[in-house]
Parts: structure tokens; C-alpha cells; sequence
């Protein structure tokens, strides 16, 4: 089983910043990539940025230029820095993260429980 705390939420004002962590843990074979999802009351999860184990990246349109999304794969930890963040970024994020268990070997993808982000003067 693999487990995906995150860490990092919080109230700021229109241009501040946040880091956000996700660390994974539990019976993990590999991880094949990990990311930062977010939902809006009354809205659809949408996808905020991906990092594959290579490095590589995707962002959505709304936030390339102020966020970043990184890893440090020796801790299974994902982060998020968010800057000039504005109210419409006012969500809950979620990580999440797809990984091979130990002992089923099978490729899942796993969720976090969700941090609170709150963008208000």
C-alpha cells in the first residue's frame, strides 16, 4: 500500500507564495511520476502540473510562469512552489502519485487527502 501525505496549504494575499509537499510511503516498488491536481468549489479536479520520473514536466496554462513543480525521488517527495499566486488558484490540491507496490507489482495510481489553498486579501 502507498500512502501520500501532503503538507504546505494555507491563507495568503494576491501575489504571495506557498510551497507545497507531498511525500509518498509504504510498500513502494517504483514511482513512474507524481503531480498536483486541484479543485475549486462547484468545479471539475484539474490537473495543475505533472513531473515524470525523468524530469520531465507539464503545467497547465493558468499557472506556467509562476509555478514549479520538482522532486526529490531519494525522499519520494514531490513539491509545488506556487508565486504571484492569485484568488483563482483558491482550491484544494491534491497530490497524487503513480506507483508499483512492492508486493502487487501492478501500476496504481494513489491520492493524497487533499491541502486547503486560499488566495484572499
Amino acid at each position: 500500500q502507498v500512502q501520500l501525505v501532503e503538507s504546505g496549504g494555507g491563507l495568503v494575499q494576491p501575489g504571495g507564495s506557498l510551497r507545497l509537499s507531498c511525500a509518498a510511503s509504504g510498500t513502494i516498488f517504483s514511482i513512474s511520476g507524481m503531480g498536483w491536481y486541484r479543485q475549486a468549489p462547484g468545479k471539475q479536479r484539474e490537473l495543475v502540473a505533472v513531473i515524470t520520473s525523468g524530469g520531465n514536466t507539464n503545467y497547465a496554462d493558468s499557472v506556467k510562469g509562476r509555478f514549479t513543480i520538482s522532486t526529490d525521488n531519494a525522499k519520494n517527495t514531490v513539491y509545488l512552489q506556487m508565486n504571484n499566486l492569485k484568488p483563482e488558484d483558491s482550491a484544494v490540491y491534491y497530490c497524487n502519485a503513480d506507483a508499483v507496490g512492492k508486493y502487487t507489482m501492478s501500476l496504481r495510481t494513489y491520492w493524497g487527502q487533499g491541502t486547503q489553498v486560499t488566495v484572499s486579501s
